[in-house]
């Protein structure tokens, strides 16, 4: 294994880059290396020497720039999820003119398509996150009120334009974003032997679970 060469821990510049530009470099090839060894062998698997060694940092530099395996867990959850976010607002913006039925489910589908861009990620977001700590249960929770938040705006407006009447949208929301989540999980271990579930099965369940929910058409 190459020798690591020790680097000014005072902010100054070394091979052309600032303290904060090494740290970025770093935490990035350490969510990196995440990714494939959360999103193969498991978090509770994957040792932060194995990290370290896959991303080629030192463990010192490991609990400066990140602090825990438990925050690189929730730095890279919370770079695809904020990507997933971005895309379905995007989509949500770009299909103002649609009925809600159709919104929504493409709204899902530009989300899992981050998400679920592969298996690895699914498993991540969908898998590794769940029951891990305090932290990172909060962490959920924060991403189901974004979510949330965002279902139940989509819900007033349909309202608004009559396609849909006045309810609690705030459960409604709650129940969506579970089934979503239970459908995801599916792309990673299925419950049934031998069946295969793909993204388009399960943004059609999706566009049930909301237009059943709604009383959309």
């Amino acid at each position: 294994m190459a020798r690591r060469v020790a680097e000014p821990r005072d902010g100054r510049s070394y091979g052309g880059l600032s303290r904060e530009q090494r740290v970025a470099q770093r935490q990035t090839r350490l969510i990196d290396a995440a990714l494939e060894l959360f999103g193969t062998h498991g978090y509770a698997a994957t040792s932060i020497e194995r990290l370290c060694a896959v991303a080629n940092v030192s463990t010192r530099s490991f609990y400066e720039d990140m602090g825990s395996r438990e925050a690189l867990l929730i730095a890279l959850a919370d770079r695809i999820t904020s990507q997933a976010s971005a895309r379905a607002v995007e989509s949500l913006t770009t299909s103002a003119g649609k009925p809600m039925s159709e919104r929504v489910v493409e709204g899902f589908r530009a989300y899992l398509a981050v998400t679920c861009q592969d298996r690895r990620s699914a498993r991540v977001c969908y898998v590794e996150v769940v029951g891990v700590s305090q932290a990172v249960e909060e962490w959920r929770r924060e991403q189901r009120r974004l979510l949330s938040a965002l279902l139940i705006s989509e819900a007033e407006r349909a309202v608004e334009r009559g396609e849909t009447k006045p309810r609690r949208f705030d459960l409604f929301a709650l129940a969506v974003i579970g089934a979503v989540n239970s459908l995801a999980q599916e792309l990673v271990h299925t419950t049934l032997p031998d069946s295969v579930v793909d993204l388009d099965e399960i943004c059609d369940e999706i566009a049930f679970v909301v237009n059943s929910g709604l009383g959309l058409t």
